[in-house]
């Protein structure tokens, strides 16, 4: 028997996705393999409670925490369960998932299912894998972290009482046109770069979620980013851009550029929006972005 915490953030995702949670405890009883897994169900109550909670399960020893949420979850239990490994030489803790949130970026990057009961099931027939996490300025993100217009479009949704692919369109329809490109520098690792963006995106993961890949060929287990720098004239191939965001093509376009790196300072005109897995944060004018290889264990598809 392996103990498997579920921390539900009853908050995260549409009205439709939160009144699912609230049966949630219930389809976790009926699906998770009773002869496999012990499990222990508890719900957020504050922000950062995820990081709280999935630090105490982790320092008991569970064999895994599974985020129930979004992107924003699954950051805040990655966080809990990597502090852990601080003050332990080794922990056995992996990260599992069930998608229950608005984008779900990081969930859909490991092809793990959307629907909450083949996300449980697949809990059954699961195995851990070492994949990379990122910092920006120490905060760690999973998927993306970034500045420019998406930051921008992370401030406005995250203020916003809609939720869903819908809403997120409608913000960036309004803002599009009146968006003031900035010029940045990237420095470091034989790095030396001035571009004018429309918006930086540093990908551990292949996209912001609802399947918008930003960054189609990023792997969470190379070690690198994929820094995808957008033209500050992107949006004369606005309609382009779009396709192809979502045909896994974005870069291949003229307007966009791609570096990889394993470490890097972002240096800003001002301080600007800034995001992490989607989520707006307050960040310093200067930014230091790293990856941190194999740090973090996840489940995922068991490969036969």
């Amino acid at each position: 028997m392996k103990n498997i915490a579920f921390i539900i953030n009853p908050v995260s995702g549409s009205k439709e996705t939160q009144n699912a949670k609230k049966k949630l405890p219930k389809l976790i009883m009926q699906t998770l393999d009773s002869a496999q897994w012990l499990p222990n169900i508890a719900f957020t109550e504050y922000a950062g409670h995820a990081t709280e909670m999935a630090y105490q399960f982790a320092r008991m020893g569970f064999d895994a925490v599974v985020a129930v949420g979004g992107d924003g979850t699954v950051n805040e239990v990655a966080k809990g369960i990597v502090e852990s490994q601080k003050s332990k030489a080794e922990s056995r803790t992996a990260l599992g998932i069930i998608p229950m949130g608005s984008g779900n970026g990081f969930a859909r990057h490991l092809n793990i299912p959307v629907r909450p009961q083949k996300a449980i099931e697949m809990l059954n027939r699961s195995e851990p894998i070492r994949v990379d996490y990122g910092t920006a300025n120490g905060r760690l993100f999973i998927s993306t972290c970034g500045t420019g217009f998406d930051a921008l479009i992370a401030d406005h949704f995250a203020g916003s009482n809609k939720r869903g692919f819908s809403a997120y369109l409608q913000n960036i329809l309004h803002d599009v046109f009146n968006y003031t490109p900035q010029t940045y520098h990237l420095i470091g690792d034989g790095l030396d770069v001035t571009h004018k963006a429309f918006l930086i995106t540093f990908a551990n993961a292949n996209q912001w979620g609802y399947e918008a890949l930003i960054a189609p060929k990023a792997s969470v287990q190379d070690g690198k980013m994929d820094i995808m720098l957008m033209s500050s004239h992107a949006i004369l191939g606005s309609a382009s851009l779009a396709l192809r965001l979502f045909a896994g093509s974005i870069d291949d376009s003229h307007f966009m550029d791609t570096i990889r790196a394993k470490e890097v300072t972002l240096e800003r005109e001002t301080v600007a929006p800034f995001h992490i897995d989607g989520d707006p944060v307050e960040m310093e004018k200067d930014i230091h972005i790293k990856i941190i290889e194999d740090g973090l264990r996840v489940l995922v598809e068991k490969r036969f």
